[in-house]
């Protein structure tokens, strides 16, 4: 009974308490998605990574994009606009929720991306391997 008591507050901790707050750093600044924290949990193509193409409209690319995401375990579109695309996903197990943000740049024909972990440092990987998966599927759409 007392390991169970003992356990109790721990699975209401990683139940409840993995989440995280969103971010104020959340949406466009000054035309740009926000820098990642010196942390390795963070991935971003205004920083090294490359962003995906697309052809068409910036409004057609986002719904598709939007299409691809929803279409994901654990995923929620928060905000589609125009050109502005801004997902949460959640893990399975302990339930950690990461930020995904995208912007069209009409110009050139190119969709910014930005996944941060909103806890802990580092995320094994994790946001890099959903932004591959995402551009596959999305250039496969």
């Amino acid at each position: 009974m007392k390991k169970f008591l003992l356990i109790l507050p721990l699975l209401g901790i990683l139940s409840f308490g993995c989440s995280g707050k969103k971010p104020g750093n959340i949406g466009l600044q000054n035309g740009n998605l926000a820098p990642c924290p010196s942390s390795p949990n963070c991935v971003s193509s205004q920083e090294g990574q490359k962003p995906f193409d697309f052809s068409g409209s910036a409004e057609q690319a986002m719904t598709r994009l939007g299409k691809v995401i929803e279409a994901m375990p654990g995923a929620r579109v928060e905000t589609l606009d125009a050109d502005y695309l801004h997902a949460t996903f959640k893990s399975r197990v302990f339930g950690f929720v990461d930020d995904v943000e995208f912007h069209a740049d009409r110009e050139k024909g190119l969709i910014h991306f930005r996944s941060a972990s909103r806890l802990g440092y580092w995320d094994l990987g994790a946001n890099k391997r959903r932004i591959k998966k995402i551009k596959k599927l999305f250039e496969g759409s």
